[in-house]
């Protein structure tokens, strides 16, 4: 509730109100009644928070509109291949030849610093009405093709292929051509009912393929986009299903995920040990710049709309914390290490998300009714409450 009265007074997304909420609440309570009373380790809420990653990544996914994607791949793909490529090599370069790290713990951090958070891009896009425009729709397909090139280079340099990798790739190509013929058939005939046959259907896919992904050393997030794509033109165009699933993740599951998110960071190590935090941010939000806004400039992008799609792209969250719990679970890396790689990750979750909103918002992309919303914000410091209604529809 804190954070939610705190995005709507900043007039900030929700997600980083969360995780700045996250942040403190650990500072100050951890400081007072130990570093285990938010309780972000019990099982329950590692649980929650880890559905709430998966629903919002599919969530994600079914907005893609497989119409524009078709007109824009180029673009998706140029602006994602460049987010991954560039950070990748970039930090990697950095944590060796500048920091002084080894060889594969500076592999680790490329990869843990080319992520780019779909979580966070689709909540600033949702927040906004983005969502529903050619311009988010397009942004979130370079996300998830940026995540998927972060998920490959952290399978091929650290995670052998095995027989389960094999039997998860065989699943995951049956679901996405089984699931979207099925899906339409099994709502025509059990939907609509109290019982809420949909959803229960959807969980089951996600949280199947999340377990399966899990057993076989991937990540759950991953087909839950995926299946999020192949439903795009069932579940995306049932606006009903989807406002029902939105009540479910931000209303419930989502706050446990960036909360948690945002307690990880311990304000006092970085203030004891700023420099390698420092260092991975900067180079993480520079290596974007010169990656991401050429190719943006290359399509055709004005510039305020170029700068606000590479500083999106330079968000991370879930699959740099991802990477970096992998490292330190590995002994690829230590906690020190660990430390300052998270740290950068949630920060730049945070960091560029402000300064986009702040000084590059494409004003004339929103939705004409969010349009009114912003003017309204301007004359008024609270958000009205017909004015969160129109943005939640």
């Amino acid at each position: 509730m804190v954070a939610t009265l705190l995005s709507i007074w900043l007039r900030v997304s929700t997600a980083l109100s969360e995780i700045a909420v996250g942040t403190i609440a650990q500072l100050i309570l951890g400081l007072a009644f130990g570093p285990a009373v938010l309780g972000t380790d019990e099982p329950w809420v590692k649980f929650l928070a880890g559905i709430g990653a998966i629903v919002l990544t599919f969530l994600a996914g079914a907005e893609l509109d497989l119409q524009v994607f078709k007109l824009k791949w180029k673009e998706a793909a140029a602006v994602g291949l460049a987010s991954f490529t560039f950070p990748f090599l970039g930090c990697a370069a950095a944590a060796r030849y500048l920091l002084g790290w080894e060889v594969m713990p500076s592999w680790l951090a490329g990869v843990a610093m080319s992520t780019t958070s779909v979580a966070v891009v689709y909540a600033v896009m949702l927040e906004f009405g983005f969502n529903v425009t050619d311009y988010g729709k397009t942004i979130l397909a370079a996300c998830f093709i940026t995540d998927l090139g972060t998920v490959v280079a952290l399978g091929l340099i650290f995670a052998p292929f095995t027989v389960k990798t094999a039997i998860f790739l065989v699943a995951g190509v049956a679901a996405i051509v089984i699931v979207p013929w099925a899906t339409p058939r099994l709502f025509k005939r059990y939907g609509g009912r109290p019982s809420e046959f949909e959803t229960k259907f959807l969980l089951l896919c996600l949280l199947g393929m999340g377990a399966l992904a899990a057993w076989a050393g991937s990540e759950a997030v991953l087909p839950a986009y995926l299946i999020g794509m192949v439903l795009a033109g069932t579940v995306g165009k049932d606006h009903a299903l989807v406002r029902r699933l939105r009540t479910l993740t931000f209303g419930l599951l989502t706050p446990f995920y960036f909360i948690r998110a945002g307690s990880f960071v311990s304000i006092p190590a970085l203030i004891a040990a700023p420099t390698a935090f420092v260092f991975f941010l900067i180079v993480k939000v520079a290596t974007k710049i010169v990656g991401v806004y050429p190719v943006t400039k290359l399509f055709g992008a004005p510039n305020k709309e170029a700068m606000y799609s590479t500083l999106m792209m330079a968000t991370g969250l879930t699959f740099g914390t991802i990477s970096s719990l992998f490292g330190l679970s590995h002994g690829i890396i230590d906690k020190s290490q660990y430390s300052a790689l998270v740290a950068a990750v949630i920060g730049s979750a945070v960091i560029p998300t402000v300064i986009a909103n702040a000084f590059y918002l494409p004003r004339h992309l929103l939705p004409q009714t969010e349009m009114e919303d912003v003017a309204g914000q301007q004359q008024a410091p609270v958000t009205s409450l017909p004015q969160l209604v129109r943005r939640a529809e």
